[in-house]
C-alpha cells in the first residue's frame, strides 16, 4: 500500500476500477484530474425551500422530500435562478474502502461565478467532508449567488479529492519544504499553512478587481468566452493600494504572492482567521501537484479570491493576508501534473474572471 496522503490519478483509475466509484453512465477520462475527480450533474435539479444537511442516520431522498418545492429536468438545460437553492443528485455514487475518506470542492469556474456548490451525502453531517467506508448517492446543492445560471445533466461544477490517512504538512514541514523549494514569491508568511495577501497595486495599470453587477443576464455554462464581462462586472481601480467592500457584494481579486505546488504535493485554499475583518475569501480551492511549477509550464501562478464582504462596510488594503494555503503530501507523485499536459484554463493566471467571460 501506498503511503499516506492524497490519491493522485492513477489510484483513482484503480477506485474506478474496483467498483468503489461508480456512475451511470460511466465515468469519461476528462473527469480525472491530477488529485481530483471532476462530478456530473445528474438529470433532475430539486428547488428546496432551504439549504439543510442530510443527519446521521437519514436518507438524502427522505430530506429532499420534506423541503422540496418542484423538479426541473436538466436534459435538455434549464435555467437555476440566483438567490435559489437546489438539490441535484449526481452520476457518481461511491463505495469507498477503510482507511478512505474524501473532501469536495466547486471547481475554478464555478467558484468564480460565484455559484455556492457544495456536496451533501446520505448520514451527512457536514457539507463537503465524506466519512471512510461511505457507501452511497452523492448530491449536489447548488445556490447561485450573483448570476442565474443555465445548466445541463453531465456538467462538472464540483470535484472530489480522495485521501488515505492524513498528510497534511506541519508548518516546520511546510517551512522545511520552502528552504529546499521556494512556495512563493516573497517572503514566506507560513502559520497554520502558507498565507497569501491580496494585490491592490498591479505591476500596470490600476485595475485591482470586478465587482458582480446586481441585475443581469443569464450565463450559461457551455459557452466558454462568450459573454462580455462588462454586462456582468464592475471593473475595481484603486490609486492607493485600498478599496473599500460593499455588504453583499461578490468581488473577484488576485493574490500578491505567485504560488507553486510541487509534483508531491497538493493544496487547499482555506479562509483566513474571522478576525480579520468583516469579510472571507468565499469559496475554499483545490490546487493541484503542478500548479505554478516550472515542471508543468508555469513560474508561479497567482491564486484568484472570491471574497465577499459581510454585516459592514471594509477597507481592504494591498498586502493584507487574506487567506491559506494548507499542504499536504500526495500518496505518490501523478502521472499528469496541473497545466499544460492537460490544457488547464489556469496555469500562470493573474487577474482572471471564469471562462465564460471575455474582457476584450
Amino acid at each position: 500500500m501506498s503511503q499516506p496522503g492524497v490519491l493522485p490519478a492513477q489510484r483513482l483509475r484503480g477506485l474506478i476500477a474496483s467498483g468503489a466509484i461508480a456512475a451511470s453512465p460511466a465515468i469519461i477520462p476528462e473527469q480525472i484530474q491530477p488529485a481530483s475527480l471532476d462530478l456530473r450533474l445528474g438529470h433532475i435539479a430539486y428547488r428546496v425551500r432551504a439549504s439543510f444537511l442530510i443527519g446521521k442516520g437519514r436518507k438524502a431522498s427522505d430530506r429532499i422530500a420534506e423541503f422540496e418545492m418542484h423538479q426541473i429536468d436538466l436534459t435538455q438545460g434549464a435555467v437555476l435562478e440566483k438567490g435559489c437553492v437546489y438539490v441535484i443528485p449526481l452520476m457518481e455514487s461511491l463505495a469507498l474502502p477503510q482507511g478512505i475518506t474524501a473532501v469536495a470542492n466547486a471547481k475554478s469556474s464555478t467558484g468564480r461565478l460565484d455559484l455556492l456548490t457544495r456536496l451533501i451525502t446520505d448520514g451527512g453531517t457536514e457539507f463537503d467532508r465524506i466519512a471512510e467506508a461511505y457507501h452511497g448517492p452523492l448530491y449536489a446543492e447548488v445556490c447561485p449567488k450573483s448570476f442565474s445560471v443555465l445548466v445541463r445533466a453531465g456538467q462538472r461544477l464540483n470535484q472530489i479529492r480522495f485521501r488515505q490517512g492524513q498528510a497534511v504538512l506541519s508548518d516546520a514541514e511546510l517551512t522545511a519544504l520552502n528552504a529546499q523549494e521556494p512556495l512563493v514569491s516573497g517572503e514566506a508568511l507560513i502559520s497554520e499553512g502558507l498565507g497569501f495577501s491580496v494585490d491592490l497595486k498591479p505591476a500596470n495599470g490600476d485595475l485591482v478587481g470586478y465587482r458582480a453587477k446586481p441585475h443581469t443576464g443569464v450565463v450559461d455554462l457551455d459557452k466558454i468566452g462568450h459573454y462580455q464581462a462588462s454586462e456582468f462586472w464592475e471593473e475595481i481601480h484603486s490609486q492607493n493600494g485600498r478599496i473599500i467592500l460593499d455588504p453583499g457584494a461578490f468581488y473577484i481579486l488576485v493574490s500578491r504572492e505567485a504560488v507553486t505546488i510541487p509534483p508531491d504535493y497538493a493544496a487547499e485554499m482555506a479562509p483566513f482567521l474571522a478576525m480579520v475583518g468583516e469579510f472571507r475569501v468565499h469559496y475554499a480551492g483545490f490546487f493541484d501537484p503542478g500548479f505554478g511549477h516550472a515542471e508543468a509550464g508555469g513560474a508561479g501562478s497567482r491564486g484568484v479570491l472570491e471574497v465577499r464582504c459581510h454585516e459592514a462596510p471594509f477597507v481592504l488594503e494591498h498586502g493584507q493576508i487574506v487567506g491559506r494555503l494548507v499542504y499536504e503530501r500526495m500518496s505518490e507523485r501523478p502521472e499528469t501534473l496541473y497545466g499544460r499536459e492537460i490544457a488547464s484554463n489556469y496555469q500562470g493566471q493573474g487577474l482572471k474572471l471564469a471562462k465564460q467571460f471575455r474582457t476584450e
